[in-house]
């Protein structure tokens, strides 16, 4: 938890330790209106990535590869990595169900926390590896038809969900002041 003055008593400080607000770091209600936009954006891109892959629903997942079908929600993704980590990924495709509860589980509760406010912080944190994870499975250093040698939209996903958590986003349009007073400014907040 961090620390804030909260009273001045005889020429002495008293120190109170409770959970830093978005208030106490983002001055602007504008601002804080356009990060809890970003918030709810980066978190709808996690759970529609889950809702698509669960149904298949002719996005990115067509119906007869939907996970309810029997598909695997990485096999698609990891069968075509590519750069110099694809072959890592490349095994990992369709090797043990354990990889897709592990990715679905992270999509949904990632989408989850980001939307509603609730855990933004070790949604930012597990987000930012499982997209670090993704881009290492594309990693375009060297590639042909690369449209960039180093950088992908992977890394605008991490620094979005970076910046929302250390601005305390979920305060704004969300669960995150309540879930404060539960969870205090831990790693879960």
């Amino acid at each position: 938890m961090s620390e804030r003055t909260v009273e001045v008593r005889d020429e002495r400080t008293v120190s109170h330790t409770s959970p830093l607000m978005q208030t106490d770091i983002v001055r602007s209600s504008f601002a804080r209106g356009a990060l809890a936009f970003l918030r709810i954006v980066v978190g709808w891109i996690f759970i529609w990535a889950f809702v698509d892959k669960l149904f298949g629903l002719g996005y990115s997942t067509p119906g007869e590869r939907a996970w309810i079908n029997g598909g695997s929600p990485t096999f698609g993704f990891l069968s075509n990595a590519s750069g110099a980590f694809g072959d890592m990924f490349q095994a990992m495709a369709g090797a043990a169900p354990f990889f897709d509860w592990l990715f679905m589980a992270g999509l949904l509760g990632i989408g989850v926390a980001l939307v509603t406010g609730a855990g933004v912080k070790l949604a930012a944190i597990t987000g930012t590896l499982l997209v670090f994870m993704m881009y290492l499975a594309t990693f375009p250093l060297g590639q042909e038809g690369a449209t960039n040698p180093l950088t992908t939209t992977h890394w605008i996903e991490a620094a979005a969900m970076i910046t929302v958590a250390a601005t305390r986003a979920g305060d704004t349009f969300g669960l995150g002041k309540w879930w404060s007073t539960i969870v205090g400014d831990s790693i879960l907040r």
